[in-house]
């Protein structure tokens, strides 16, 4: 029973912060995007950047409350099924969680209403600050999350007093050493989620007929950050990968399916890990490549997954083939952005036509990559979370200390619900995004909560 209610537990909080997981990713960057359309307007006074805004500031409010009313539910789960975690760890988790709420979450709450409906009511320095105040509020929700999942993995700057962690030293555990390349990597996560929406979405708009100014410049926008972005975030991965290698050994052997320490490691394109034999069948391989991706060292010694095997048989390492899995899937669809991004950018700049010069299996391409973030965000947050078990605070406490003493069929009756309620709610939330494109499309209004009067208006000047 007990390993029945930690499993269930596992998945049904894996469940609730996979579906929480996709709005801040959008929300996180789509209000700097929605700054930059707004300061693009005051510099230049062109109509088109604030069609672009209107659009995508409604897609920003749906995906803000899509995303603080699955957080709600998530955040419950610490008393319904977590205990523990707060009786061991709270002193720590409980200031970080509350520093989210005073600095971000009010934050986007104040400006918000000013942001969606102060346009035509503010003057126009006073939206464009709320435009920013709610951007930076976004990402400042982020960094404390970042934060708290950051020291979980690292954790650092507390003593431990009978079974309690007490903090000793506050900007150890703020700026963890995981903290700096987390927090990039999930930024640049968030970009390159928005990038792609933007983008496959205003392909849809453009395919259907919305050939407007405010799709084309939000499309070309979308498109080339993506090309810009994507180089970087495979850099970052790969600072964070060697960071993960010192902190989390048994998280990288798992990722990279090495069983045996050794060097020269091959590494691995495909296999099925076999645990119970501990080893890989059908194995592909690039020789010494992942002893050159791990060390830089093409004959670097990289620790296998009998490492983290003690005397008594107990296992210390993850699950190998989740993990295993998650990061190829993140992996190849990092690429797939990379090759669609570059190519979309390459007929943009080739045919000196912008979007027109995309062909129709681009348009195509692009609307089918619409939600490939929340792929690569959610792929790499399996990576990230299932690679940490057993521990639920790395070194400090597994998961199975912390689990609730709950009936299993309670859980899983639970389980269920949240993922029927949540499979609606994720399939309303895309119908709602492509109903407003097409509304739009055919040029029909979706509300005029922001639209310009002649005092808001900026003075033109001339376009760049």
């Amino acid at each position: 029973m007990e390993l029945e209610t930690l499993l269930l537990s596992r998945i049904q909080f894996a469940a609730n912060i996979s579906f929480h997981i996709l709005f801040p990713t959008i929300t996180i960057a789509l209000g700097w995007v929605l700054l930059f359309f707004k300061l693009r307007y005051n510099r230049t006074g062109e109509e088109r950047w604030m069609e672009a805004y209107r659009f995508w500031v409604k897609i920003f409010a749906l995906s803000f409350a899509m995303g603080v009313v699955s957080g709600i539910t998530m955040s419950f789960q610490f008393g319904t099924n977590w205990p523990g975690f707060m009786e061991k760890v709270g002193n720590i988790a409980g200031p970080l969680l509350a520093y989210e709420i005073m600095t971000a979450f009010f934050l986007e709450a104040v400006f918000l209403g000013i942001m969606l409906f102060g346009f035509s009511r503010v003057p126009n320095w006073v939206h464009t600050l709320a435009t920013f105040l709610v951007a930076f509020g976004t990402m400042m929700s982020a960094f404390w999350i970042i934060v708290l999942n950051s020291w979980m993995h690292t954790p650092q700057g507390f003593e431990m007093i009978d079974g309690v962690a007490h903090a000793t030293d506050w900007s150890a555990i703020i700026f963890n050493p995981s903290m700096p390349y987390r927090f990039t990597h999930m930024v640049l996560a968030s970009f390159l989620t928005v990038s792609f929406l933007i983008a496959g979405v205003s392909a849809f708009r453009w395919l259907i007929g919305g050939r407007t100014e405010g799709v084309r410049v939000a499309m070309k926008t979308a498109i080339i950050a993506a090309a810009v972005l994507i180089p970087v975030q495979i850099l970052v991965g790969d600072m964070h990968g060697l960071n993960t290698k010192e902190y989390q050994p048994a998280k990288v052997a798992a990722m990279e399916g090495n069983w045996e320490t050794s060097t020269g490691v091959p590494l691995v394109l495909f296999a099925i890990p076999d645990e119970e034999a501990r080893e890989n069948r059908f194995e592909i391989g690039i020789p010494k490549l992942a002893s050159f991706i791990l060390t830089h060292d093409w004959n670097g010694e990289v620790k296998g997954l009998n490492e983290f095997v003690t005397e008594d048989g107990e296992v210390l390492h993850p699950r190998v083939s989740p993990v295993f899995w998650s990061f190829r899937v993140m992996v190849g669809t990092g690429l797939l952005m990379l090759l669609v991004s570059w190519s979309a950018t390459y007929m943009i700049m080739r045919r000196k036509r912008g979007v027109e010069g995309l062909p129709q299996p681009m348009l195509y391409a692009l609307i089918g990559m619409s939600f490939s973030g929340w792929l690569a965000t959610l792929a790499g947050w399996y990576t990230t979370e299932i690679g940490r078990q057993p521990w639920l605070v790395q070194g400090v406490m597994t998961t199975k200390e912390a689990v609730a003493d709950v009936p299993a069929p309670l859980v899983l009756s639970t389980l269920i619900a949240y993922l029927l309620v949540y499979a609606g709610l994720l399939l309303a939330y895309i119908f709602v995004i492509f109903y407003l494109a097409r509304k739009t499309a055919r040029g029909e209004s979706i509300g005029t909560t922001i639209a310009p009067s002649p005092a808001a208006v900026p003075k033109a000047m001339p376009a760049e």
